[in-house]
């Protein structure tokens, strides 16, 4: 129902590109937009897959519990390394660079106010999140997002915006605004972000 409710979300976002995580789940995500917006592509980036998390694939977390180690993933994550997988470190580092080179791409391709979409996973998303922020990766663990949510950044060349966080309601405030000629600041909350 929440992936079906997409379409009608982004209804007034034009998007330039759809990019996914390889996983299944993220496809089947977005296969509603993809069915009411034909004109897009779906492509996928390996780099914004979930965490590589190597012996402890599968296992169910109430399994995991006891390990030390889930106590450093949740605590002290830029410490985190899984066992026959990838650091937490990594991990933000492949999905951060994938996100600023699709930017950079959708950028040149269609223009700086162009929108892009990237359907990935919880980790990776509060990882992007923290990026953006500035925060450090031991944070992130701070933020949350909900299945199916939209998290909205907006890349610019000197520093990212964070205009949604995990928003599952109504998204026309994404869509681009009207120039009305009436000069280039912006009153009121949204000082300062482009």
């Amino acid at each position: 129902a929440q992936a079906a409710a997409l379409p009608g979300r982004l209804a007034r976002v034009p998007i330039a590109a759809v990019v996914s995580s390889p996983l299944q789940r993220c496809r089947e995500t977005l296969q509603p937009l993809l069915d009411a917006r034909p004109e897009l592509a779906l492509q996928t980036d390996d780099r914004i897959g979930e965490c590589h998390y190597g012996d402890w694939s599968g296992r169910k977390l109430a399994e995991l519990a006891d390990e030390p180690l889930m106590t450093v993933v949740q605590q002290h994550p830029s410490a985190a390394v899984f066992p026959g997988g990838e650091s937490m470190r990594a991990m933000q580092a492949r999905a951060v660079d994938a996100v600023r080179e699709w930017n950079a791409r959708v950028e040149k391709e269609h223009g700086e106010d162009a929108a892009f979409l990237m359907c990935s996973h919880g980790d990776i998303i509060k990882a992007l999140v923290a990026d953006a922020l500035g925060m450090h990766l031991d944070l992130f663990q701070r933020i949350h997002v909900d299945p199916c949510s939209v998290t909205a950044v907006r890349y610019t060349r000197l520093r990212p915006f964070v205009l949604r966080l995990g928003d599952t309601g109504e998204l026309t405030g994404l869509a681009p605004r009207e120039n009305t000629g009436g000069g280039s600041g912006v009153v009121g909350g949204g000082a300062g972000a482009p």
